[in-house]
């Protein structure tokens, strides 16, 4: 026998609309809502009800951009998916999509493999993947073929990390022109790290060590000339191209003139960039050395051309990029060269309550929150509308979400395993009460009543954003 869960009187907001209504789940999914006071909604009975009176009811979070686990600049980042799906429960995130990586000169096939077994058991919460394209030849592109026809249907590509991740020209644009032919989507870190490269040695020459510099050489010109040219080439190969973590504004200019031609081109931006700035990578010792990311923080004035581009929908996704590492011991092993850093920031738990506050600060509407952290990576990445609503058929994947309560982010209280916040001692307004996933509840109340294995792998769709 299935359980049902009733949600009472809270106020449903999807990115389509919000209505004061009660939502019936029953076998892990939405079975109905019902305008709240109506007699078919007081006619519902259930083994258990919420009081979501003066709450608001809203679709778990997707978060499309995480790395659990990952190996970077020889160490690994510190949530695994156990921790990591925790801790984006707790923040009322119900879905990760997760990045599988391609090890030079193995196929995809094993660097998927790998991942799967890291996951396998292990995720309190649902996860999909994309995979990153490390090693583009004839072989791993026919390989995208039977990717996508299993469930895999992103690849990333890095214009950035030479001898690690990169990926030229003419590797970028058979790619491309592949994932044209499959239906699959291509991601794309747009920085030009050739570029990059010859900054940051040069810098170093200097004696320009410390954590800032990082910022300087990994300049908003050289994201927006790989943006531009990631552009171009996808238009040459008539593929579609989503661009992550956009954090400068020329990139964003970029983004905004492909779209205005009418361009299959999509945009991510993370709550780093619009929250955080140059100023907190030159905080002084090496506490600077917390915000290390790349795309790097920007001075503070770009962040009005991201929160522009969110209302515009020229960016139409926030993801975290969530990639912790300690400062002790991890982020340490730069002190003296800022490129020996581990490149990236925590941030799976607040992406959620950010946004929140993003719209008590008059940034976006309530409405807008919802789409740009559940629907639109939903149908970015073919998962919607099983994630992404509210609506009969649904998955349950809910939160009740207390909009007047008042936290302040700190290392202290947050579930992320990793020894500081990015946001340590922002004061926000709004924060998870209670987290249903497939309709089992998984934070109650503020206690984390989940389990590793509940989280079940979920294979996607093509982008749903075209035709």
């Amino acid at each position: 026998m299935g359980t049902r869960t009733l949600i009472r009187g809270g106020l449903v907001v999807t990115a389509a609309e919000e209505t004061h209504a009660d939502v019936l789940v029953e076998d892990g999914r939405i079975a109905a809502l019902a305008a709240h006071g109506t007699e078919a909604a007081a006619a519902w009975t259930a083994d258990r009800v919420i009081d979501a009176r003066e709450k608001y009811v809203i679709p778990g979070g997707v978060d499309a951009h995480t790395h659990m686990e990952l190996p970077f600049g020889g160490t690994f980042a510190s949530d695994s998916f156990e921790t990591g799906t925790r801790a984006a429960a707790w923040g009322g995130t119900t879905t990760i999509v997760d990045f599988a990586v391609q090890t030079l000169g193995r196929s995809l096939r094993s660097g998927l493999d790998a991942w799967y077994a890291k996951a396998d058991g292990r995720c309190a919460i649902d996860y999909a993947f994309h995979m990153i394209l490390s090693d583009v030849n004839e072989r791993t592109l026919k390989e995208m073929d039977l990717l996508v026809e299993e469930g895999i249907t992103s690849f990333k590509l890095f214009m950035a990390y030479p001898g690690v991740f990169y990926s030229d020209d003419g590797q970028i644009l058979r790619a491309m022109q592949r994932a044209s032919a499959n239906g699959g989507l291509i991601m794309m870190h747009a920085e030009n790290g050739l570029a990059i490269d010859v900054l940051v040695e040069q810098a170093l020459q200097r004696g320009e060590t410390d954590p800032r510099h990082h910022g300087e050489v990994r300049k908003a010109l050289l994201e927006a000339e790989a943006t531009h040219r990631a552009i171009q080439l996808a238009r040459v190969a008539g593929a579609p191209l989503y661009v992550v973590h956009v954090s400068a504004q020329e990139a964003v200019a970029e983004l905004t003139a492909a779209r205005d031609q009418g361009l299959p081109v999509f945009g991510e931006t993370c709550p780093q960039y619009l929250f955080l700035s140059t100023d907190n990578l030159a905080e002084p010792g090496f506490e600077g050395a917390k915000y290390v990311c790349s795309t790097p923080l920007r001075p503070r004035e770009h962040q009005a051309a991201l929160w522009r581009g969110l209302r515009t929908d020229d960016l139409q996704v926030v993801s975290t990029d969530h990639c912790p590492f300690c400062f002790s011991g991890q982020k340490e092993l730069g002190r003296g060269d800022f490129s020996k850093i581990p490149n990236g920031l925590p941030g799976v738990e607040n992406r959620m309550d950010l946004l929140h506050q993003a719209v008590v600060d008059g940034h976006i509407s309530r409405r807008r929150w919802i789409e740009i952290a559940c629907a639109a990576p939903a149908r970015m990445f073919g998962l919607y509308p099983k994630k992404g609503t509210i609506a009969p058929g649904a998955d349950a994947d809910v939160v009740i979400y207390d909009p007047a309560a008042e936290q302040v982010l700190s290392a202290a209280t947050h579930h992320m395993n990793v020894d500081y916040s990015a946001y340590e001692g922002k004061r926000v307004t709004g924060r998870v009460e209670t987290v249903l996933s497939r309709g089992e509840v998984v934070i109650d109340g503020r206690e984390f009543t989940g389990r590793a294995g509940h989280g079940v792998y979920t294979p996607r769709a093509t982008c749903q954003y075209l035709n």
